[in-house]
């Protein structure tokens, strides 16, 4: 961090940990704002735009060899606007820029350095730069825009601003894709007069095939995940490969997302002795993580394993479900029941120093246990990562280490127990990674759909408490009328919400009603929805943009259409108007998730590694689920029998006597003192069903 004697810049007026971070730089840094580009205007100055978040390795790096360098600042003031983004509070600014990088030719990542016209159009850029090589790309982009050759780089913007401008439908070739054309690939089945059966949105059989085997060729079938280094955890493939087996009977698709799960669980990527997902890991093992720990890989992933322990009863799911939640409760909450953001890779300025252990250190803090903790955890004497140093990871079942070792399995759970403490303590005196504590809107709701998911396979009222103080939280301090903040700290909320704001909240306010039938979330879901249709919506595209149009204009408004470690923002509405339009019997919204998912369909059969949750929303189209409607005095615990159940593409309301919503509305009585289950499909239902056994039969 900088030095205390260096001048404040404007920075230590933000909300955000990471430009706090910058606020003593030599810098004269500004914020994304209006104060900036007017000056680049006004100066007719070139801006650099830097962008990185506070768990960023790289970016802590780069600001220790140049940021907090006078030298290296001067050069930095006297040619440059220079403006600091943090990209989890503008992630609308950081996907323009990275996008203008792409359309460079480079690789994207943090810190994202992108040098821009005064009118912050981007002519040049990249990632991490050392010192030397960054000192003279400034001199040299500095002077040739102060001289002869700024309008080569003006026209250099101009024809990336052409790249940047393009919406991914347009990019892709989607745009002309309507319901019932099928997928490019499928020209052969026609050729020889086999039509592919249609549904909704042009889904099919054969191209749900195509889809499956497209994603299948991309799998680790050793060591779990995708086939590729690194390895991020990407819990949105997991997630559609249970529901393409909920709809396919596959053990392949099962066995494949219980392999990832399991390696995840005993890999590196996972905090052995404290529970909780490092962000991912560099190596194709799932050993060596960047360590820092994101909210919305760990809400994710709880949702994730909670889903697989309803399929598989697996109980290393259970164990890491709880583990996470409890390491979330520790580290990443707020006295008002907010989620922080991230905790940092680094600390004492080396990454993942916390978290590691050498085999001496292990000798002293176990004692004379170390052999069998070692033979656990896989700890060396000459360490399995930097500096002799171990990552506590696993290679076998508890089950299969009490057998080799002739131990009872209980006697292994209670070593483990013992362990836990032990290093636990030896933590304690160590100094912590930095936390990152601000409130980001859609990673709180990611977190709130993590605890509705845990809830529901586990029934512990605990996860539901700390889900519906969230839920009042987000509700006290991130909502304005109909509209949602994007973050605050300190009580402060600030930034207009973007699509995933309220794409997350919605989501995770439909969940919490399935799982309390507190009606109230349903109707705060459907405000919201109403909202981004009247404020987000491109009717000439069928997608939503990803900014409010009363948003302060950026030099393109863009459209997040792939899913990535988060789903993209168009996934997640679409699944949320097929749910609220089944909740609401709004057919409006219905169809409109239909026509979403027909504009990207062929693009989600031939590319379905980048975008597996609109493939669960294909899935649910091929295979539409049921609606249950429970009534009577049972309804909870009828609720709670259902819902530990992997129920696939089902939507769940409940009353103790009456209600208003529609599916509720106009059921035929239930006998005084009974419960009843409705099964309606198709806007028709079946006679009640008195038992859960019974409905559970007839799904």
């Amino acid at each position: 961090m900088a030095h205390a004697s260096h001048p404040t810049n404007r920075l230590a007026e933000e909300t955000s940990p990471y430009l706090q971070q910058h606020a003593h730089n030599p810098v004269d840094w500004y914020p994304w704002g209006a104060e900036a580009l007017s000056r680049a205007k006004a100066e007719q100055k070139p801006i650099l735009v830097s962008i990185g978040y506070a768990a960023c390795h790289w970016c802590h790096v780069m600001e220790r060899e140049s940021f907090e360098n006078q030298a290296v600042a001067a050069v930095m003031n006297q040619h440059f606007v220079c403006i600091k983004v943090d990209r989890e509070e503008r992630p609308d600014v950081d996907q323009i820029y990275m996008d203008a990088l792409h359309a460079m030719g480079l690789q994207g990542g943090w810190p994202l350095n992108v040098f821009l016209t005064a009118d912050a159009k981007p002519f040049y850029g990249g990632t991490y730069f050392p010192k030397g090589n960054w000192v003279k790309l400034l001199e040299n982009i500095g002077q040739a825009y102060a001289g002869e050759h700024r309008s080569e780089l003006e026209q250099s913007a101009e024809r990336f601003m052409e790249v940047i401008g393009t919406s991914e439908l347009q990019k892709y070739g989607t745009q002309n894709q309507g319901a019932g054309k099928p997928a490019d690939n499928l020209d052969a089945l026609q050729a020889i007069g086999v039509a592919p059966q249609t549904g909704p949105a042009g889904v099919s059989d054969e191209e749900f095939k195509l889809l499956i085997y497209n994603l299948g060729v991309k799998f680790d079938r050793e060591r779990g995940g995708m086939n590729r280094a690194p390895k991020f955890p990407m819990p949105s493939i997991w997630r559609f490969l249970l529901r393409a087996h909920a709809i396919s009977g596959s053990k392949v698709l099962l066995d494949q997302t219980v392999l990832t799960l399991r390696e995840m669980a005993w890999g590196g990527i996972y905090d052995q002795v404290h529970g909780g997902f490092a962000r991912y890991s560099v190596d194709a093992e799932w050993l060596a993580p960047h360590f820092e720990k994101m909210l919305y890989d760990n809400g994710q992933l709880i949702s994730l394993y909670s889903e697989a322990f309803q399929v598989t009863q697996e109980e290393l799911f259970r164990e890491v479900v709880y583990d996470t939640i409890e390491f979330v409760r520790l580290e990443l909450t707020n006295a008002d029941g907010g989620f922080y953001s991230s905790l940092d890779a680094d600390s004492e300025g080396e990454e993942g120093k916390f978290y590691v252990f050498t085999k001496d250190e292990l000798r002293e803090i176990i004692g004379d246990e170390e052999p069998l903790f070692s033979d656990y955890y896989n700890c060396t004497a000459q360490g399995n990562w930097e500096h002799g140093r171990n990552i506590l990871h696993r290679r076998q079942s508890d089950e299969a280490f009490a057998a080799v070792h002739e131990l009872a399995p209980a006697v292994v759970a209670e070593l483990v127990a013992g362990w836990k403490q032990k290093i636990m303590a030896v933590r304690a005196t160590r100094v912590r990674p930095g936390l990152d504590d601000k409130i980001l809107t859609g990673w709180n709701a990611l977190m709130l759909q993590g605890l509705t998911d845990a809830y529901r396979a586990f029934a512990e009222p605990e996860f539901l408490v700390v889900a519906e103080r969230n839920a009042r939280f987000i509700q006290a301090n991130l909502r304005d009328g109909q509209r949602l903040y994007r973050t605050c700290k300190n009580g402060r909320a600030s930034i207009n919400g973007f699509l995933e704001d309220y794409a997350l909240v919605i989501q995770a306010y439909i969940s919490l009603y399935e799982v309390t039938f507190t009606e109230t979330w349903l109707r705060e879901a459907e405000t919201l929805t109403e909202y981004v249709l009247e404020n987000f919506f491109d009717p000439s595209e069928t997608q939503f943009f990803y900014t409010d149009s009363s948003a302060d204009p950026l030099i393109a408004r863009k459209k997040e259409l792939f899913d990535n470690v988060i789903p993209a923002s168009n996934s997640v509405m679409a699944h949320n108007l097929r749910r609220l339009g089944r909740h609401l019997e709004k057919a409006r919204y219905t169809d409109l998730a239909a026509d979403m998912l027909a504009r990207v369909r062929h693009l989600v059969v031939k590319e379905p590694q980048h975008l597996t949750n609109w493939a669960s929303l294909y899935a649910s189209l091929l295979r539409p689920g049921a609606e249950l409607a429970i009534i009577g005095p049972k309804v909870e615990s009828f609720r709670r029998e259902l819902s530990r159940r992997f129920l696939f593409d089902t939507v769940l309301a409940g009353t103790k006597k009456s209600s208003e919503l529609p599916l509720l509305k106009l059921l035929n009585p239930v006998p005084e003192g009974r419960t009843a289950v409705h099964i309606c499909r198709n806007q028709a239902c079946l006679a009640p069903l008195y038992s859960v056994a019974e409905a559970l039969a007839a799904l």
